[in-house]
């Protein structure tokens, strides 16, 4: 038996050489940072953004590659499969979401990923159709209140933000919306403006034109107060219903079994992107907040005391992922 403790030795030792040979020498070739949502959405430039920066740190070609559909259950399964190497990464949401939403995951979400940082997180608008006769948010509470299901609340897809975002809503303030679902959120604006929905919670950039055009009727922003980014439309507070805030975002994962220095030169730079005052003038103008985490290890926490509250919201729901 004391034999064998040598060889132990020697055999972690050789690990944690290989360990360090890998840090020093990742990146040795292109990273992809794979995304479940189609282009142009928040996921999709916010990835984008950390694309370039990563680019320009790690030395390397960073590309994003989109794999819509699922609840983001497509991207998260080949990144869950992919080589341990740090060049498959994952940009995505909470999996609680698609675990709430799918009866079989195809992986595991606490087991098969090792969360590196938040990236950036946003908070929401809430619009409705300019025919609607309402010009407050407690005007319109009342209005649906007294039309149940009556009222189209148009989302960007099953799990989306927009959709969380329009239950948690409906849920604080006793509301039924007939939900429908769209591919992406250029599709559920699209529906919007026609009339075919006449409520929709979406990103800053997404619903800033519409307004300014008079085409949609901001009533709040899903936070407690106002945002820069959306002047003159008021939080939650001021609104008068400040039992309601909701943000959403976006963070970077890798597959389980990446090494530790590897994720950790991951994290130092995203941290570093977010302390860029150009990546935040960026992330801006997208209607985000550069957010990243203290830590990886602080990031796996907020994954974990986050988690419980989503799957609730969305247990009870009749929905399948898209």
């Amino acid at each position: 038996m004391k034999a064998g403790v040598p060889q132990l030795v020697t055999f972690l030792v050789l690990c944690l050489a290989a360990w360090i040979a890998a840090a020093q020498s990742y990146p040795s070739g292109p990273v992809r940072l794979v995304i479940g949502y189609p282009p142009g959405g928040s996921a999709g430039v916010t990835a984008r953004v950390l694309a370039d920066e990563l680019t320009r740190d790690l030395g390397a070609a960073v590309i994003v590659d989109n794999r819509p559909g699922a609840a983001a259950t497509i991207a998260s399964d080949i990144v869950a499969r992919a080589q341990p190497d740090g060049r498959t990464l994952l940009v995505n949401w909470h999996q609680a979401v698609a675990k709430a939403l799918l009866k079989k995951l195809p992986y595991d979400p606490e087991r098969d990923f090792i969360p590196i940082s938040r990236v950036a997180s946003a908070a929401t608008i809430l619009v409705v159709h300019p025919s609607l006769p309402v010009r407050s948010l407690k005007e319109f509470i009342a209005f649906a209140k007294a039309r149940p299901n009556q009222l189209a609340a148009a989302l960007g897809g099953i799990g989306a933000s927009s959709h969380v975002s329009t239950l948690q809503f409906a849920k604080v303030a006793g509301l039924k919306f007939t939900m429908v679902s769209y591919k992406g959120g250029g599709p559920a604006s699209v529906s919007l403006l026609s009339g075919e929905t006449q409520v929709m919670f979406s990103s800053v950039p997404a619903l800033l034109p519409l307004i300014k055009a008079g085409k949609a009727r901001p009533l709040m922003v899903s936070q407690r107060q106002g945002s820069a980014l959306a002047p003159g439309i008021p939080g939650s507070v001021e609104a008068g219903f400040p039992d309601f805030e909701f943000t959403f975002w976006f963070g970077l994962f890798a597959p389980a079994g990446t090494p530790q220095p590897i994720v950790g030169r991951l994290f130092q730079s995203v941290k570093a992107s977010a302390a860029s005052q150009e990546v935040r003038t960026k992330l801006a103008r997208l209607g985000m907040d550069a957010a990243p985490s203290a830590s990886p290890a602080a990031f796996a926490s907020d994954l974990a005391a986050e988690g419980p509250r989503l799957e609730s919201l969305l247990k009870d729901i009749d929905a399948k992922a898209d």
